[in-house]
């Protein structure tokens, strides 16, 4: 595997389009990550305003550049508006595997299928692109929503690494991991191109 942080990497079906984030996404993902400030609740990040969003995309463009993650800003064509963001991130070309996380999407678009389209960009990316072995996704423990989205996916539960992340409130949450190997794509993948939304 040979991930490529320089590379403009775009990916699109017939659903979505992640492009590369940029700081020219601030103003376009303001709307979506200011609408609730619960958007985000189980995550260590904060985006409820335009400081906090501002200071996430710069974190985001800063972990590229040290080749640390690869964030994408999220277009819904069926809206016609961007819906917010996903990553590649723990990228290890020795050990070809790579993490799927970082994603929050706007309420509007949360159960329409959006999702499920960025995910299959994304794995199939990661399979058949960059010829992973194995992507793994993790999630808080009480994030019931997000759990049950990773499992629609065919993702198998490896376990729960206890009070592992630190949350802005003080709070140590506790982390549910997941994982696909490239053995299990084909099947999977069938089974999200056939699944309705």
């Amino acid at each position: 595997m040979n991930f490529n942080f320089s590379k403009d990497i775009i990916l699109e079906n017939e659903r979505a389009i992640l492009r590369p984030l940029t700081m020219q996404n601030l103003h376009q993902l303001l709307p979506v990550a200011t609408e609730n400030e619960k958007l985000v609740q189980f995550s260590p990040v904060k985006i409820h305003s335009e400081p906090l969003l501002k200071k996430h995309i710069e974190l985001a463009l800063e972990e590229r550049a040290f080749g640390i993650r690869y964030a994408f800003s999220i277009f819904d064509k069926k809206e016609n508006a961007f819906a917010g963001s996903t990553s590649f991130g723990m990228i290890s070309n020795k050990d070809d595997k790579l993490h799927i996380g970082w994603t929050w999407i706007g309420k509007k678009f949360q159960r329409t299928g959006l999702n499920r389209n960025c995910k299959l960009l994304l794995l199939t990316y990661a399979f058949e692109e960059l010829k992973c072995h194995r992507v793994d996704f993790q999630t808080d423990e009480r994030n019931t929503v997000s759990r049950t989205a990773i499992e629609k996916l065919g993702a198998t539960f490896e376990g729960i690494l206890r009070e592992d992340i630190l949350m802005t409130d003080g709070f140590r949450r506790s982390s549910v991991y997941y994982s696909i190997l490239a053995s299990e794509w084909p099947k999977i993948k069938n089974k999200l191109l056939r699944s309705p939304v």
